[in-house]
């Protein structure tokens, strides 16, 4: 037998490791003569890697803001002087940076993603199917766009020059591969290259970045088609301009309203790139658990349990529906009479309030819910928290200016009441929803939480064999513990169900009205009046692609909540 002292010698590298594997198991730091050479060079390694994740992060975001400064400079210097930057001087550096960019993402397909050890982990948050739908709607709308744009000025061809026909075929190709290669690879974690795959992803969203900066201020083809209709009137009344006329009427008149149609999607388009190329370069050298590669308790979509919230929602859209329809009637005609107006902004006025109340609702149920808050750290869920909030500034951003040139003005008209109560209710429901789509994503999901004890008490108990009768009388018996457990919360979960399908439905509407041509903040007049045309323009151009992807971004997040309930 050995002695008392044989012993603790023994025993005292056992409880040195012991040691070590405490305090990396609950990271509390250890004592340098506690730690192993082992451990501590592979703290250095971890360390280092981190330093340099950082500075690639850091290099790259630099580079992409440089090129931002650089073309936001030269969009300035078109719109305070024309003379010295022309818009052919932007195009011309868009095409540079389209061409660097079409050149990364072809690489970034054939050779990056090809290595064999360049895509080891997937992040199962990032690019969902809505995200990636809307990606290819809104880019097959932005090749229609250019397409539209190249019949336009293949008609003004002997006026115009015809080095403008290269510049929208460059971007139907850049739109074209950018859409195949997000759609393919959003969802990769490249552990190769991984500096050049930042540089080259931060590259591509400064471009995007500027095309939709581009597209937000610049109103040369607004005021060239606005010039031909003018100038198409003085000729019909007997005077001569010097207008450049189309030569075919009836087809320009095709190539302008689908381009006036289409206008919006491209922005829609450059701000959905942005975001997936951003959460892309997060993912950039990231390395996830293997338990969270995929969801094995996801419940799919279905309408089980909710009859109210769908009913109301498409009664909304029906009444949406007809006001868009009643609207764009009267909209191709000369002039919009009045009346259509009031009709749109009494159909806001109904919907609005009653969006609110179901999301102050919902926000109160999620008070009073049991369910735990998620505190894990997810990349993919505060982006959407903060394109959410940043989003919403678009249509509130509007509904200020709107409030403003009303009280300045004329507040007492009926028309003018209306659109200021137009204005304070829509931005007192971006807030209410965004409360509850903010609340309802940190909450940690309902079945992932009902799945949780019943496998932990399983894998805490001993296999055993038993008979038939024991079996079910155990199946009986984890039934009756999991009606006791969440039964209370059936009124809870059908509620926020009810809630959540409801408001999915009327952002839809909303959605749907603005993405696909119905712009009465633009066409009654009164904000223009008192802002000037080119003022009131880049406000609305600014704010209205934010206000269709706020829409469509708060559908994707209602569609989490009610999955989740």
């Amino acid at each position: 037998m050995a002695s008392p002292e044989a012993q603790e010698t023994g025993a005292a590298p056992a409880e040195g490791s012991q040691v070590d594997t405490g305090a990396e198991k609950t990271g509390a730091p250890a004592s340098p003569h506690q730690q192993s050479w082992l451990v501590r060079h592979f703290s250095l390694l971890l360390r280092r890697d981190r330093q340099a994740q950082k500075a690639g992060q850091l290099f790259s975001g630099l580079l992409a803001l440089n090129v931002v400064f650089l073309g936001g400079a030269f969009i300035c210097s078109m719109i305070f002087n024309n003379v010295a930057i022309t818009l052919g001087d932007v195009w011309i550096l868009l095409a540079a940076l389209k061409a660097l960019s079409l050149l990364w993402l072809l690489y970034f397909a054939a050779r990056t993603t090809r290595h064999p050890c360049a895509v080891l982990y997937h992040d199962p948050h990032a690019g969902p199917i809505w995200v990636r739908g809307s990606l290819v709607l809104f880019g097959s709308c932005s090749i229609c766009l250019n397409i539209f744009r190249v019949g336009y000025d293949v008609s003004h061809i002997h006026c115009k020059s015809q080095l403008e026909l290269i510049f929208p075929v460059i971007e139907m190709i850049f739109i074209g591969v950018q859409t195949w290669v997000l759609w393919k690879h959003c969802k990769d974690c490249v552990q190769v290259q991984t500096n050049f795959t930042r540089c080259g992803l931060m590259l591509t969203l400064a471009t995007d970045l500027l095309l939709w900066v581009l597209a937000v201020t610049n109103d040369s083809m607004h005021r060239e088609i606005e010039a031909e209709l003018n100038a198409l009137m003085e000729n019909f009344f007997g005077n001569d301009t010097s207008t450049c006329l189309c030569l075919n009427a009836t087809v320009c008149e095709v190539f302008q309203k689908g381009y006036l149609m289409l206008y919006p999607f491209s922005t829609e388009y450059c701000l959905i790139c942005c975001a997936v190329l951003f959460v892309m370069w997060k993912n950039v050298g990231r390395r996830l658990a293997p338990h969270t590669g995929a969801h094995p308790g996801t419940p799919p979509f279905r309408l089980r349990g909710a009859i109210f919230g769908p009913l109301l929602g498409l009664l909304a859209l029906v009444a949406g529906v007809c006001v868009f329809v009643l609207f764009q009637i009267e909209a191709s005609g000369p002039a919009i009479a009045r009346q259509y107006f009031t009709l749109y902004y009494a159909f806001y006025i109904a919907v609005l309030p009653a969006m609110s109340l179901a999301c102050l609702a919902g926000t109160a149920i999620h008070g009073l819910e049991e369910r735990e808050l998620d505190t894990l750290k997810n990349p993919t869920r505060s982006l959407d928290v903060v394109l959410l909030m940043g989003a919403a500034l678009g249509q509130m951003g509007i509904a200020y200016f709107s409030i403003v040139a009303i009280v300045a003005t004329r507040p007492h008209e009926l028309l003018n009441r209306l659109i200021l109560a137009y204005s304070l209710l829509l931005i007192l429901q971006h807030i209410a929803q965004n409360l509850f789509i903010i609340e309802g994503l940190h909450r940690r999901p309902l079945w992932e939480t009902a799945s949780e004890d019943p496998a932990g008490k399983r894998e805490a108990e001993p296999p055993r064999r038993g008979s038939l009768l024991e079996l079910g009388q155990d199946l009986r018996r984890a039934s009756l513990a999991y009606i006791h457990s969440y039964s209370h919360l059936n009124w809870k979960r059908r509620a926020l169900k009810e809630i959540s399908l409801f408001l999915i439905l009327c952002n839809i509407t909303l959605w749907m009205m603005p993405a696909f041509g119905i712009h009465p903040e633009f066409e009654n007049g009164l904000e223009q009046e008192f802002y000037g045309y080119r003022t009131w323009f880049t406000i609305v151009n600014f704010g209205l692609p934010l206000g269709v992807f706020y829409r469509m971004h708060s559908v994707g997040g209602l569609v989490e909540v009610y999955l989740e309930a």
